[in-house]
């Protein structure tokens, strides 16, 4: 009665560990929409696996190195992820064997959870070696649908990484160009500047169009695919959340009161990319806190006034432009703070160093040699 019971438990925890790997495969590879249910594997795997690994990173990795180590942590999860569900496939249909009574034959006579183990592990990933066989209806079934779902989940393995490199490509394409045009990490001030050329306002107008679309792109690929947003940039100065907080500020700052500059565009911009900034922290369990210090106190405030004074543009003064200003801040630096803090992405300054050269300008080879070692692992990752 007992053995009984214990088969029927056995039974019950294949079946539920099968279901349970399959929906969240389908809700994680095939759902184009964010999950809100409030228990998921996938989300527990993200949650146990990222905070000990930032930890020890940021306790044994020296600071120049620190970030090419958490950027590896994104592709590993990646693969740790899948060899997951297929690990616990394999255990699910192991556990069923098992409760039939080890209907298998095989060659070294034997019998039990190994060998039904065994069998399992071979028929997921059809390999097919014959020394394990099933001798029942039932358990030649099983291995069948076993075979299929091994199958079926190779295929979507091989669909799922090309449509998550494809969004990844996607993404980092316009941070790449928004190197020249907002410096190096991007800054509002220096997208101002920069834009301060003759018919540099049409110029501004058309670059907070394209981060409109860009936004709603991010949006729609970091909700499908989640895991993106620990992928980092190339470049340790550049990320996705530094140029998010880069175009917010931006629009922020024009919306605020920018004489001449296009407000209607940057409405748009700043309502998408907030909108991005916000699902993003929901997905992450991410609650907004707001920046401690300050990124713009008073006196920041005033450089940068004079800063885009000098470089043509016109920033109203007044007691309404600050709290303007002060309002549309809050609708969205703390949700970047609370992302910047879990994913360990500083969040660029208001006002960017003048004399700091773009990634474009500089060059590894143009470094003396003493100081090649350094770069590298500073302002890019090398083979």
């Amino acid at each position: 009665m007992q053995e009984t019971s214990v088969k029927i438990v056995a039974t019950i925890a294949g079946i539920a560990l099968i279901i349970v790997v399959l929906w969240e495969g389908f809700e994680t590879i095939i759902l184009p929409r964010r999950v809100t249910r409030r228990f998921r594997l996938t989300r527990v795997f993200y949650r146990s696996s990222w905070r000990p690994w930032m930890k020890v990173v940021n306790a044994l990795i020296p600071v120049r190195r620190r970030e090419t180590w958490l950027s590896y942590f994104g592709p590993l999860s990646l693969l740790l992820l899948l060899s997951l569900w297929a690990g616990v496939l394999i255990i699910g249909f192991a556990l069923i064997h098992w409760a039939m009574g080890s209907t298998v034959l095989a060659s070294n006579g034997r019998s039990g959870f190994l060998n039904d183990l065994y069998l399992s592990g071979t028929t997921f990933f059809t390999l097919g070696l014959g020394d394990v066989l099933p001798h029942t209806p039932l358990a030649r079934l099983l291995v069948v649908v076993e075979s299929g779902m091994g199958f079926a989940f190779l295929a979507l393995v091989i669909g799922y990484l090309p449509a998550l490199n494809q969004s990844f490509a996607r993404r980092e394409v316009s941070i790449s160009l928004l190197d020249a045009r907002a410096g190096s990490p991007p800054t509002a001030s220096e997208i101002l500047r920069r834009h301060s050329y003759e018919h540099g306002k049409e110029a501004l107008r058309v670059l907070l169009h394209e981060w409109e679309r860009w936004s709603a792109e991010f949006l729609e690929g970091h909700l499908s695919y989640p895991v993106l947003a620990y992928f980092r940039s190339q470049h340790d100065n550049q990320s996705w959340l530094a140029a998010l907080t880069a175009i917010l500020d931006t629009s922020a700052l024009i919306m605020a009161g920018m004489e001449g500059a296009c407000e209607r565009q940057a409405e748009l911009t700043f309502a998408m990319s907030r909108h991005a900034v916000v699902d993003l922290s929901l997905v992450f369990n991410t609650g907004p806190r707001e920046p401690t210090p300050d990124r713009l106190p008073p006196l920041k405030l005033e450089e940068h006034r004079d800063l885009l004074a000098a470089a043509g543009q016109k920033p109203r003064n007044g007691d309404d432009f600050d709290r303007k200003l002060n309002e549309l801040r809050r609708m969205y630096e703390p949700y970047l703070n609370a992302l910047s803090k879990h994913f360990q992405i500083s969040l660029p300054p208001w006002v960017g160093d003048e004399k700091k050269q773009d990634n474009w300008q500089g060059s590894f080879w143009e470094q003396p040699v003493k100081n090649r070692n350094t770069i590298g692992d500073s302002k890019s990752k090398h083979f």
